[in-house]
């Protein structure tokens, strides 16, 4: 069975969960504050702010395990702007963050709701993945699809900057009204 630790239990750590332990995972959730990791997988269901301060706390029990990170890096104060630079993403400084670790970008264009209810209007949930680690990111795509919900390998950790963006967009969208929370952007085969 794999174990998966996850930083965070808000809404997007519960739904998470859930399709993880579906999928057959034991899932753990630790705060951001404390707590030993034991899992293989470590998923940081946390705001980006929150990475550095893991990274300095948790950066050692990391090494060799997969990490992923499932932040979108908004500007929070004016919900109009990435806060990372122009061509890279939090993901890209967190790898650099975590040199013995294999970090991945998802969930990030998933809602809690859609992960909960494994469908995006009628179509199925997908959780886009990407990474450099080819066996890290099928280690994840194959609880996630375990647990009801289509996972779709977005290639090198280099795409987390578009996936970031589009999550970006889902959100300011859903802020705004344009969409519902329950929404999203499905993916259609």
């Amino acid at each position: 069975m794999t174990k998966v630790t996850i930083f965070g239990s808000g809404n997007m750590g519960t739904a998470i969960a859930s399709v993880l332990t579906a999928g057959g995972a034991s899932v753990e959730h630790i705060g951001s504050e404390g707590g030993t990791i034991t899992g293989d997988i470590v998923v940081l269901a946390v705001p980006y702010p929150a990475l550095e301060a893991i990274v300095a706390s948790h950066g050692d029990q990391l090494a060799g395990k997969i990490v992923v990170d499932i932040t979108n890096p908004l500007d929070f104060s004016t919900f109009d702007s990435l806060v990372v630079a122009d061509g890279t993403s939090a993901a890209a400084g967190l790898a650099a963050a975590l040199p013995s670790s294999h970090v991945l970008k998802a969930f990030n264009t998933n809602f809690a709701a859609t992960l909960g209810t494994t469908k995006i209007g009628e179509l199925e949930t997908t959780v886009l993945i990407a990474g450099d680690d080819e066996t890290a990111k099928q280690n994840l795509a194959s609880l996630v699809t375990a647990g009801g919900v289509e996972a779709i390998d977005a290639g090198s950790l280099k795409r987390a900057h578009e996936l970031e963006a589009v999550g970006f967009l889902q959100l300011t969208l859903a802020a705004s009204e344009k969409i519902s929370w329950t929404g999203g952007f499905g993916v259609v085969r």
